[in-house]
């Protein structure tokens, strides 16, 4: 039994759909590159900018551009044009471009990939770190899983912002799995990704987690309004029905005001 094989083939195929569709927003200095990739379409104004950065040699809007060709959904789709600005932004050595192209080249061989994603890791891609957790929690050697380097990634990502890996990490800490149990912890993780508009699943999965803690008083203070409130947000109708039975009319419509406060705060923008 080879104990170190880490990645079976459909984590991969995961994978390779993953690094088109990352649940983040992107980590950037650059204000106004943050902003184009925000929109929901792009003028031709904001189509010059984006193009003039990358042109100049922004390895950032590179690897942006490529996101963008290989989507189709800001601009028309275009494979060769994607690659050809991954290329460019991996040939000045930015990190998640670099891993882009690893991937693609090692074609799916597990050791390859397996290089790639370690790479990537840890030069702090998110993304990567997250799989490469992922890809350790699903290990089990002579019986003995590997949660606790699960946790080491799980949380080099969640650091970096990344919501599916902070509502990973909160788990492991509601659990005690890896880690001693700390519901105070798992609470302050929930919400960090609980916090990330749009929802793309991390941040739903850690509404619904956290306003369980809410309700049964768990690392938090018991509150119903601030359960429902959770359960709302991230759209399970049956816990929200199954706490508003334990709610007053006045603790209900308390709750249904902070989530439309929250919404507000919270607006959700158009991304591709």
């Amino acid at each position: 039994m080879n104990c170190r094989t880490l990645f079976p083939s459909l984590l991969f195929i995961l994978l390779a759909s993953s690094i088109l569709t990352a649940q983040q927003t992107p980590d950037s200095t650059d204000k106004r590159l943050v902003t184009i990739l925000h929109l929901p379409v792009l003028t031709s104004h904001d189509w010059q900018a984006l193009f003039s950065e990358a042109e100049s040699g922004n390895a950032e809007a590179q690897y942006w551009l490529g996101r963008i060709y290989g989507q189709g959904t800001l601009l028309p789709k275009d494979l060769q044009k994607s690659a050809r600005w991954y290329q460019k932004s991996a040939e000045q050595d930015y990190a998640p471009a670099e891993y882009v192209v690893c991937l693609e080249h090692a074609n799916r061989d597990s050791a390859e990939s397996e290089k790639c994603m370690k790479r990537a890791a840890e030069k702090g891609v998110p993304e990567a770190q997250f799989w490469l957790a992922v890809a350790h929690q699903r290990v089990v050697c002579l019986g003995i899983r590997e949660d606790h380097e699960a946790v080491k990634w799980f949380k080099q990502a969640a650091e970096h912002d990344n919501p599916d890996a902070q509502v990973e990490l909160g788990r492991h800490y509601e659990d005690g799995q890896g880690v001693e149990q700390n519901y105070t912890l798992a609470a302050q993780w929930y919400r960090r990704a609980a916090e990330h508009v749009p929802d793309l699943g991390g941040a739903g999965q850690a509404r619904n987690n956290l306003g369980n803690l809410y309700k049964a008083g768990l690392g938090v203070p018991k509150d119903y309004v601030q359960a429902y409130m959770w359960f709302s947000l991230a759209g399970v109708d049956q816990n929200i029905a199954d706490v508003q039975r334990k709610m007053t009319p006045a603790q209900i419509l308390q709750a249904r005001q902070l989530v439309d406060d929250w919404k507000k705060e919270h607006p959700d923008p158009a991304i591709y």
